[in-house]
């Protein structure tokens, strides 16, 4: 009775042992995938991992066509139309960009054609939020944002200047042999020159021809000539991209504002390229107009 007795307590006791012993490999395997090692499926997650960054500050983006009013696209895209005409209307409600989450990103495009013309107006949001441990979802809009800016080759703002305002056009050297006259001679020979000429057939001597017509010159600016630079009236950081294309059979501009409001890039484009290639468009009309909407926008959606 007693070898039974013992055969009975022996047992539990054996499969007791087994147990402990199985869980204490359990428990060295797992702690080896703890430590980061080759095969841990998500390194840096232990309690070595780098604290989660601040969040962004704005977590939803505005609606991008509904959002520029009406009478601002007047004034950026005129002779559309009067309101209820069906082409005015269309032309203002604008086309939104293909997006995959409005969330993080969100545009709207504008988009007339005029006997005068073309111009195209364009806004676009971004919500940047960062992935990267110890990278707030700000300092990460940042970045992109630097990254724009050079590849835009904006200039850094000097000390003690005003970025937004209007850069003096640089004086051109005056043509090669037109320079001031430095002598009376010279004054009353280009005063001469000045005094209205009979043009008709009767003034020209006999077997001359008439002289061929020639094209019109381009008009000179009246208006300077702004150039890209930085903005300092807009958004946390900012900068306008001014972009003239007058070769070949085209003459464009193409201006660009971007600025960051906190953790969202907003970038607008505004172009114009006109029907008469001898009507230049003026950098400081378009480059005002979309300033003008940049502080909209920000006054609208980012001034909290």
């Amino acid at each position: 009775m007693q070898r039974k007795a013992h055969r009975l307590v022996a047992a539990p006791v054996a499969g007791l042992a087994a147990a402990v012993l199985a869980a204490g490999l359990a428990g060295c395997s797992g702690g080896s995938g703890g430590a980061g090692g080759d095969d841990d499926p998500k390194p840096g997650l232990g309690e070595s991992a780098a604290p989660a960054a601040e969040p962004g500050k704005y977590h939803s983006l505005p609606e991008p066509c509904g959002y520029v009013s009406r009478d601002t696209l007047r004034r950026m895209l005129p002779g559309g139309g009067d309101d209820g005409d069906p082409d005015a209307e269309k032309l203002y409600r604008g086309q939104p960009t293909i997006t995959y989450d409005a969330d993080r990103r969100v545009g709207c495009r504008w988009n007339q054609e005029t006997p005068d013309g073309t111009r195209r107006l364009s806004v676009d949001f971004e919500r940047v939020v960062s992935y990267q441990a110890g990278v707030s979802d700000e300092e990460r809009a940042r970045q992109l944002y630097d990254k724009l800016a050079d590849a835009a080759h904006i200039p850094e703002a000097s000390s003690g200047s005003s970025p937004s305002a209007p850069a003096k056009a640089p004086s051109s050297p005056p043509p090669s042999g037109k320079g001031t006259p430095k002598s009376g001679k010279d004054a009353k020979s280009k005063g001469a020159k000045n005094e209205p000429r009979t043009t008709d057939a009767s003034s020209r001597p006999a077997g001359t021809a008439t002289p061929p017509a020639t094209a019109p010159a381009p008009p000179a600016h009246d208006e300077p000539e702004l150039g890209s630079r930085p903005l300092d009236d807009v958004g946390d950081d900012a900068f306008v991209s001014d972009r003239l294309t007058s070769g070949g059979a085209e003459v464009h501009r193409d201006v660009t504002v971007v600025f960051r409001a906190a953790n969202v890039l907003v970038t607008i484009v505004y172009h114009q390229q006109p029907t008469d290639r001898t009507r230049v468009p003026g950098s400081q009309d378009l480059q005002g107009k979309a300033h003008s909407l940049a502080r909209e926008i920000e006054a609208g959606h980012f001034s909290n």
